[in-house]
């Protein structure tokens, strides 16, 4: 591999969450307009060119011009970048994650603080009466590809992503009011418990109308019954919620109403001991320590209704697994383009023999195919983030594209070169690839059901 090959592959990308044109337009043509020519006998009469506009009138009674777009959204959100950039640099290396998932927590609480407090993370997303910012997922699949990059441990996932979306959309407007500014500035972390496979229940891998993932009639899942204080209680177990041990707010999604009014509604669960007995949450091993999951057993807990019957729970739970895929590709995406930068790196070295780890063209072909593969997987997530209204349809398919390029990567990124085997840096990457394929895939049955969504010519079918 020559140096501008190496060059190339190791450039920084444009930013294309947040980017915006710098290139600017061609000045019109100045001075008097040339004479137009009388057409040749035989030849086709040309066009004549458009009148210009008419000059805006001007006077007293004039109204001012419009003033020229301007784009300070995506210099701020350029800004928060870099400054997320410098502080994962700091807080968020392989020795710091390790250090941090080791903690009962299972993150770094100051760098939680400084992501949400100084930055504004948690409430990226967040209307601005609630303490958010309101910028929108764009800024905040920005901010996941930077986190994704590092494999920083953090409650930003199942917090700002998967938690606040909901009680957003559904929350009473006092549960709004009590709860999201505190999401907001960080000081509350949440997450959403459900039984079975979490991806099923957001919609990404089936249709989360057609499957009793929640229970069925009285057993299985977890059940919600009234009391007679017209309060509720929660019975029944969900394993692999991410941060479940450590989030001070469950969303939890639980079956009620039998066989007569066979319904999933979702339930307010805090955390707090005093307030939640018959609350256990037991932190689970995984394959990706810095995606901590917990079991959370529910026995007769006390728990509070979100929002109001009637409710269009499960299309509520879509429209937010929609919107959480974008994020997961934006982290699978950043998590990609560092295991390519790694590969790229050793593959340029040599071993002490002085020997190359690869034919340099193999290597050449190689790297580009993977080079065209995360980028590819970064633009269907930026084409993603952009998609205006809720629940972009094209989450799903661009996080099935950034799991199959992160499991590309970072699997080559993991493959002994030269005699000598993977780090374990290395193999983090790996990890998450196969952790968030468990979690949220697999990216074969993301297609499906992208596939049954959008129909053949992206037609919405369900």
């Amino acid at each position: 591999m020559d140096a501008a090959d190496h060059a190339a592959l190791t450039a920084a990308p444009t930013d294309p969450f947040t980017a915006s044109p710098t290139t600017p337009a061609p000045a019109p043509p100045t001075g008097p307009r040339p004479a137009r020519q009388a057409a040749a006998p035989g030849e086709p009469r040309a066009t004549p060119p458009a009148e210009p506009l008419a000059a805006a009138p001007s006077g007293p009674g004039a109204e001012p011009p419009a003033e020229p777009p301007t784009h300070p959204p995506a210099d701020q959100e350029q800004a928060v970048r870099r400054a997320l950039r410098e502080l994962l640099a700091e807080r968020a290396g392989p020795d710091e994650n390790r250090a941090a998932t080791a903690t009962p927590e299972g993150y770094d609480t100051e760098l939680w603080a400084r992501m949400s407090g100084a930055l504004g993370l948690a409430g990226l997303t967040l209307p601005e009466e609630y303490g958010g910012t309101g910028r929108g997922p764009a800024a905040l699949a920005a901010a996941c590809e930077e986190t994704g990059r590092t494999l920083a441990p953090s409650p930003l996932l199942a917090t700002a992503v998967l938690g606040a979306p909901l009680l957003a959309a559904l929350g009473t407007p006092e549960q709004r009011a009590d709860l999201l500014p505190r999401l907001a500035d960080g000081s509350l972390t949440c997450t959403l418990a459900v039984p079975g496979a979490l991806a099923l229940a957001l919609g990404l891998t089936g249709d989360n109308t057609a499957h009793p993932w929640s229970g069925d009639g009285r057993a299985g899942g977890i059940q919600a019954t009234r009391t007679t204080d017209g309060g509720w209680r929660l019975y029944g177990e969900a394993a692999q919620v991410v941060d479940g041990h450590s989030a001070g707010l469950l969303i939890v999604a639980a079956h009620t109403g039998g066989f007569a009014r066979s319904r999933t509604l979702l339930f307010l669960v805090r955390a707090d001991a005093a307030e939640a007995p018959g609350l256990v949450r037991t932190r689970q091993p995984a394959l990706d320590p810095t995606r901590t999951r917990a079991t959370v057993q529910f026995r007769d807990t006390k728990a509070e209704l979100l929002g109001e019957e009637p409710a269009d729970v499960l299309g509520a739970l879509a429209t937010a697994g929609r919107a959480a895929a974008v994020m997961l590709a934006a982290e699978a995406v950043g998590a990609a383009r560092e295991a390519l930068d790694r590969t790229v790196a050793h593959a340029g070295s040599r071993e002490p023999s002085g020997r190359p780890v690869a034919p340099a063209p193999t290597a050449d072909h190689w790297l580009a195919d993977l080079y065209v593969q995360v980028e590819t997987a970064r633009s269907l997530t930026h084409c993603a983030a952009r998609e205006p209204g809720p629940g972009p349809e094209s989450g799903p398919l661009a996080l099935a594209h950034a799991l199959d390029a992160l499991r590309a990567t970072a699997g080559e990124s993991a493959q002994p070169h030269g005699g000598t085997g993977p780090t374990r840096d290395q193999e983090a990457y790996f990890h998450r690839a196969a952790s968030d394929e468990l979690l949220f895939g697999p990216a074969r049955r993301l297609r499906a059901r992208a596939a049954e969504r959008t129909g053949p010519f992206g037609e919405v079918a369900a």
